[in-house]
């Protein structure tokens, strides 16, 4: 994946995991570190994590959350109250928290935000509340009040500042596609929908921001820039998140949410800033921003990599010492307790093995093999500045694809092969009578007496096995079978012979099934067959209207008398318009409530 995106720095919101839920190819992958905000309470929520590749940059500092009032891992200080040279500073002062109409603990406990400091510059990695649900518009709007406090104070204490993340605000119409629908639906006017109060302090922050009437006392300047909308401004469409259940996105019907803006003083340093809108795998797609190789720095023109890690480690662009562990930060994800100390098996085969190399002039060692059945290793050599998972010298006779500098597997033979063993016959189903073994019953191949409930058996007779007689060729009945172990409690009739009456297996006998004499039961294969099919066969969708097409089915998930309803619709995604639309190629009119078309199939 990271190959894939050709970042340095990579950073996801809404990972919806918590701590328990972290796993090794989260954590200890090679040639990266990370640094997370996870929820403390709700479970899969929320969620933020930043990853920056080791061989290029490194950060001097990190925290999490937006206020400081969470402590650093092992320790009980919050990160405010940290010594001057421990903190990232420009935490929202005490009036800045008192306007806020949320408790700051709750704010960032919710693991929206991660903060990492460079030399050059302090990047924010952050998951803004969504405008979903009424009762947490005040939690919404106090959290993006904190943010606007913190990343103003930053760059009053003048430190650079990247903002990156899901802000869920669309600051202009020229970044929804819905936003005529939305002010319809809601009565708003272009005025009003401009001035909704998350939008409006966003806009505050940006420069160029529409911002209508007199600007707020305390955000009388611009601070940031948005890099998107700078290299594109008057792109129509630029959308970076779509709704996926209605399939918003191939007909581009979405919004732009999703931001890289920086502080004014640096939008010089970047070179390009657009979206990956092809780039599938989430409702979201990337947004990126590429920072120049050479960047001013207080006058002074420094490689970039100079200025991305700490101090000694590159000089001009040339690295002089390699990533330590007294770099690792305590926020790091290789410090946490069931990580720590610990490496990825992809890790431990991207550095050179500690057994014997043959003796070779060559700087890769072909596959050893050992004798059969016993281990045997492969080994290739990699660069030291080498991309992860990309090996710079693989045999092309190694079937190993990973580019893992050493593999070790071991073959063991199955048991049944070795020292002529041989493996146990099939166990048949036995019964506490005795040692007699019996093939399982025969019932379950009918569906109704799969789901009645055994009678308990009796016992009555024990024949060594099922005797099958000839009859005469006149006789009614070609075959005779004698019960085989036991057979349910039944009442005698007259002549001996015995009737099933209290036996729930015949009560009701259905057409799936014939009782002849004894208890064998004639199965009818046929009647068998329907009745799985018609568990297991999805149902005949209708066909739109539109384009004679097979609908897709749907539930209603909206309050009222309809929630919980099914519905057939068509199957195309939504156009550019966001309606359904006649004679195009975007989703037609066709709405078929699922009873209905049950009824009409049924009649």
């Amino acid at each position: 994946m990271f190959d894939i995106l050709e970042a340095d720095i990579v950073v996801f919101q809404e990972t919806k995991i918590q701590r328990k839920d972290l796993v090794d190819d989260m954590v200890l992958i090679p040639g990266w570190d990370c640094y997370w905000s996870l929820p403390r309470h709700k479970k899969g929520y929320s969620g933020v994590v930043i990853y920056t590749r080791q061989s290029v940059c490194a950060p001097i500092r990190a925290e999490e959350g937006i206020t400081g009032v969470l402590c650093p891992p092992g320790s009980s200080t919050s990160f405010r109250d940290l010594p001057n040279e421990q903190q990232i500073g420009g935490y929202p002062s005490k009036s800045q928290l008192e306007k806020s109409a949320v408790d700051v603990t709750t704010v960032d406990s919710e693991g929206r935000c991660v903060i990492l400091e460079f030399p050059a510059f302090v990047l924010l990695g952050v998951y803004s509340p969504a405008n979903r649900d009424e009762t947490r518009d005040d939690f919404r709007l106090g959290f993006i009040e904190l943010l606007d406090a913190r990343v103003r104070n930053l760059v009053s204490k003048g430190k650079r500042v990247i903002l990156t993340g899901d802000l869920n605000i669309s600051r202009d119409e020229i970044d929804t596609a819905n936003a005529q629908s939305s002010m319809r639906k809601h009565g708003l006017t272009t005025q009003e929908y401009i001035s909704m109060p998350a939008r409006r302090i966003f806009n505050h922050l940006l420069e160029g921001g529409k911002v209508l009437g007199h600007r707020d006392e305390d955000r009388r300047l611009p601070a940031m820039w948005d890099l998107c909308r700078g290299f594109h401004p008057s792109r129509q469409g630029m959308f970076t998140c779509w709704e996926q259940k209605v399939n918003a996105r191939p007909g581009n019907y979405g919004s732009r949410i999703d931001y890289v803006i920086c502080s004014l003083g640096i939008k010089e340093w970047f070179m390009d800033a657009n979206i990956q809108e092809g780039l599938l795998g989430s409702d979201h797609c990337p947004v990126y921003a590429v920072i120049k190789d050479r960047i001013t720095l207080n006058g002074k023109e420094y490689d970039v990599r100079d200025v991305v890690n700490p101090p000694g480690i590159f000089i001009d662009g040339v690295r002089k010492r390699e990533h330590m562990t007294k770099d690792i930060l305590p926020m790091s994800g290789k410090l946490i307790p069931e990580f720590d100390g610990r490496r990825s098996i992809r890790d431990m085969f991207a550095r050179n093995p500690s057994v014997a190399k043959p003796q070779s002039s060559s700087s890769s060692v072909a596959p050893a093999l050992s004798p059969p059945n016993k281990m045997y290793e492969r080994t290739v050599t990699v660069q030291d500045q080498a991309p992860p998972n990309v090996p710079t010298n693989l045999k092309t006779s190694d079937p190993l694809s990973i580019g893992e500098s050493s593999a070790t597997v071991i073959d063991k033979s199955r048991p049944s092969d070795r020292d002529g063993e041989t493996r146990p016959s099939k166990r048949f189903k036995s019964t506490s009578f005795g040692a007699v073994q019996v093939p399982l019953d025969e019932s379950q191949r009918s569906l109704r007496n799969f789901f009645q409930p055994k009678r308990t058996p009796t016992l009555e007779t024990v024949p060594a096995k099922r005797e099958i007689e000839k009859q005469s060729v006149g006789d009614q009945h070609p075959l005779q079978t004698t019960p085989a172990i036991c057979h349910y409690n039944s009442q005698q009739d007259g002549d001996g012979g015995s009737q099933p009456t209290d036996n729930p297996r015949f009560e009701n006998a259905s057409q799936e099934e014939e009782v002849t004499e004894g208890d064998k039961v004639i199965i009818d294969p046929v009647q068998s067959k329907d009745s799985w099919s018609r568990i297991f066969t999805k149902p005949v969708a209708p066909r739109c209207e539109g384009h004679d097409e097979p609908c897709v089915s749907m539930l209603t998930k909206k309050n009222g008398i309809n929630r919980g309803r099914s519905f057939w619709m068509c199957s195309r995604p939504l156009g550019p318009s966001g309606n359904k639309e006649k004679n195009t190629q975007w989703r037609c009119h066709t709405f078929i409530w699922c009873s209905d078309w049950n009824t009409r199939n049924a009649g």
